[in-house]
């Protein structure tokens, strides 16, 4: 009887309505789960539940039952706040990032005149990605409310149109950030959107105070268990003056990145009981106050003046004037995240923020909660990576002769490609060197990546597994690139002297055995060679870390693009056209672009960063080491797998056209053609690229013209600096050629 009973109850439960989309997603988060982790309990696709949470599809029996019992279950540990709208009112937007609240719907920031920006808003709307954020820079829509200060608009500024989404949380309804600047004798902070709030603060200390009590400056959480962002002030130069800090650094507090720790400025935040991070008083400073409770009190100070916006990440932006600085940053902001350092810093930030180390725990017998390790983290506190992936210099290698120099057996060495080769007689009689560069090659190289999460585990003689994170002790020298599988059952005949070996950043046939991360050694086996390990480091805690980061940095580079011009699958010619002085569009854009593409790089560089000065000796430990994302072994496969990505394109294209390259370094190849343009030797069908090989458009993986020059001016260059092999890919850009021993 009591079987008849459960198949009724699952008859029943089979037909019950599931929450809104919306709802699915907030319960979701809210409990701190990712979208691989629900995929995994409910034997699923990821897609699949993103197309639950989106509304593009529903569930169907027997997942069914499984999602509405944990929807039920989570919604009677988090009901939904009846003060709010029913979230079946809103309009789904498509997963944008993993465990993120839903984000807005985007708008055409700000351009540099009103007129231009309300007459494409709605073009450019529709060009972009839909799951984009909406951008801080656009428009601030009339009649939202304002903080108790005096504020007023610029009059080179003008309300967005009445559909314009506003902020959902009233804390940071004026936006992430704003820049302080003295107009007049008054000072002024321009915010997002074109707002200007009259600030009261004459000194510092009361300029962080009512920041965190008037300006309702800050950002939500991209995470659930995560933290809201603090607020972001940047100071002009003239409000440097104005708060008696220097408009410039000396030599000596340039180099020790602060200014000392008895200046006036800082004994006035001492008094006001303000504290200052280890770092100090420097470009990026960060003053604080002990959290009370779960309430933060922290502001982030930006100072371009004194190098805080790198000239080689974010251009001119340090030039900018106050309203267009505040653009700029606040684009950036709602795309990626408030700025918390330099772009490699934010870049790191970021990771921690889309999967911060803790959550809250179930309630324990007395109804508390309690911090626990957050699945799909690297957790709170640093593990130790394995001897091979030290680099030079770490406490794992103190007891290493002074002066030894480790070979490819005893350090994984996975690097970018810097390789050229002398060219054929036949590629000396075309006419021209074109350059095709990948969009966002690291990026892409990280996403949908399997990394380790845990401490690495060494085992002997180990067999090899694709899936596996790690580093592996292999003889990878019998792989030979004149025979090489390019399908399930098709095999290709190459002239292995005009290709790269794709183990070795050099490009060199390795002659024994070397330390390789995961993905190199797969790449072995898909060729169709074996592998026999001797030893490996793996890691049995794992999943795909940075798969969140990756679609937050694609998105935010995609709706930036499609801003100037440049949208998805467009066909081959037309994205050839729209890339042609994209940056000239709107230069502030252009520098967004910059800022995003330098936070892949320096992010994923920042996995592995080396002391920096402060007395570091050899074998010492230095203070990078003692963060939880200090992880050289996720660098190295983020590495390993771009640098295949690259070279497996490089084979189809071989295999198919007979071409070969040139030069190849990191992300850009150079080939010898007979016209100017990429359509002139890469091979489309129909419109149609060729599969697995390279493609023209914007989207991560991607490839893009990055210059072309006379074949003629190759041979002179490398004649001029006897030099056969020199890498034109370096020079392809713009041909000019300074120093050929230091690559700049």
């Amino acid at each position: 009887m009591s079987e008849l009973f459960d198949r009724v109850d699952a008859l029943v439960a089979s037909r019950s309505p599931l929450p809104p989309p919306a709802e699915r997603k907030r319960l979701r988060t809210a409990h701190g789960l990712t979208l691989d982790e629900v995929a995994a309990a409910l034997d699923v696709r990821r897609a699949t539940v993103s197309g639950w949470e989106s509304g593009k599809t529903e569930p169907r029996p027997p997942e069914r039952d499984a999602y509405a019992h944990l929807l039920k279950q989570l919604a009677e540990l988090y009901p939904a706040d009846p003060n709010t709208a029913a979230p079946g009112k809103d309009t789904a937007a498509p997963e944008t990032f993993t465990n993120a609240p839903a984000p807005e719907a985007r708008t055409l920031p700000t351009g540099p005149g009103p007129e231009a920006a309300a007459a494409t808003a709605e073009e450019n709307t529709q060009h972009s990605p839909a799951n984009s954020a909406a951008p801080a820079g656009a428009p601030r829509p009339a009649g939202t409310a304002r903080p108790s200060s005096t504020s007023r608009r610029p009059g080179t500024r003008k309300a967005a149109p009445p559909n314009t989404p506003a902020g959902n949380d009233p804390r940071f309804e004026n936006g992430p950030l704003a820049v302080v600047d003295v107009e007049d004798g008054q000072v002024l902070a321009y915010c997002t959107g074109g707002l200007v709030l009259d600030v009261p603060a004459k000194s510092l200390p009361s300029l962080v105070d009512w920041t965190l009590k008037e300006a309702r400056l800050g950002q939500l959480k991209l995470s659930g268990p995560g933290k809201d962002a603090d607020p972001l002030i940047v100071l002009t130069e003239a409000a440097l003056e104005r708060y008696g800090l220097p408009v410039r650094l000396t030599e000596e507090e340039r180099l020790a990145g602060r200014i000392p720790e008895g200046h006036k400025v800082i004994k006035q935040l001492t008094r006001a009981d303000w504290k200052l991070t280890k770092r100090g008083f420097g470009p990026w400073a960060r003053i604080y106050r002990a959290a009370q409770g779960s309430e933060r009190a922290c502001v982030q100070l930006c100072i371009p003046s004194w190098n805080a916006l790198d000239t080689r990440h974010w251009g001119h932006a340090g030039q900018l004037p106050p309203a267009e600085l505040a653009r700029v940053l606040g684009v950036y902001a709602s795309r990626v995240m408030t700025p918390r350092g330099s772009t490699a810093v934010t870049g790191l930030e970021l990771m921690t923020a889309l999967h911060p180390p803790t959550r809250a725990s179930e309630p324990d017998a007395d109804g508390k909660r309690h911090s626990e390790h957050n699945p799909g983290s690297l957790g709170k506190d640093p593990v130790d990576c394995a001897p091979c992936e030290a680099p030079d210099g770490h406490p794992l290698l103190k007891e290493l002769p002074r002066f030894h120099v480790r070979g490819p057996g005893e350090k994984l060495f996975e690097e970018a490609y810097d390789w050229a080769r002398p060219m054929t007689d036949a590629e000396c009689t075309l006419r021209h060197l074109v350059g095709i560069d990948v969009n966002m090659a690291f990026a892409a190289g990280a996403n949908g990546l399997v990394v380790g999460l845990g401490a690495p585990t060494h085992v002997k003689a180990p067999v090899f597994d694709a899936k596996l994170p790690g580093s592996w002790l292999v003889d990878l020298s019998h792989v030979d690139l004149s025979r090489v599988k390019v399908a399930k059952d098709k095999w290709a005949d190459l002239d292995a002297s005009l290709l790269p070996s794709p183990f070795t950043p050099k490009g060199e046939q390795p002659e024994g055995p070397a330390w390789y991360a995961t993905p190199t050694v797969a790449y072995a086996v898909e060729l169709g060679y074996e592998v026999r390990p001797l030893e490996a480091y793996v890691r049995y805690e794992n999943g795909r870390y940075l798969d969140g980061w990756y679609n937050r940095l694609r998105d935010a580079y995609l709706a930036t693009m499609a801003d100037l011009g440049v949208d998805a699958d467009m066909a081959p010619a037309n994205f050839l056209t729209a890339m042609a002085g994209y940056k000239e569009r709107d230069p502030e854009l252009a520098i967004v672009v910059a800022a995003i593409k330098a936070t892949v790089k320096g992010g994923l560089g920042k996995l592995r960063e080396r002391p920096r000065g402060e007395g570091w000796r050899p074998g010492e430990p230095w203070r990078a080491l003692s963060r939880p994302t200090w992880r050289p072994d996720i660098r190295a496969a983020v590495i390993s797998r771009t640098r295949i990505n690259l070279h497996r394109k490089i084979v189809k294209h071989a295999a198919f056209t007979g071409q070969y390259p040139i030069a190849v370094l990191s992300d850009c190849v150079v080939y010898a053609a007979n016209g100017t343009s990429p359509l002139d030797f890469l091979p489309y069908r129909d419109g149609k690229p060729l599969p697995g090989g390279f493609k023209l458009g914007i989207n991560p993986g991607l490839v893009k013209w990055e210059g072309t020059q006379d074949v003629l001016w190759g041979e002179e260059v490398r004649e001029r600096f006897n030099a056969p092999e020199l890498n034109l890919a370096r020079y392809i850009k713009d041909g000019i050629v300074t120093d050929v021993d230091s690559g700049e």
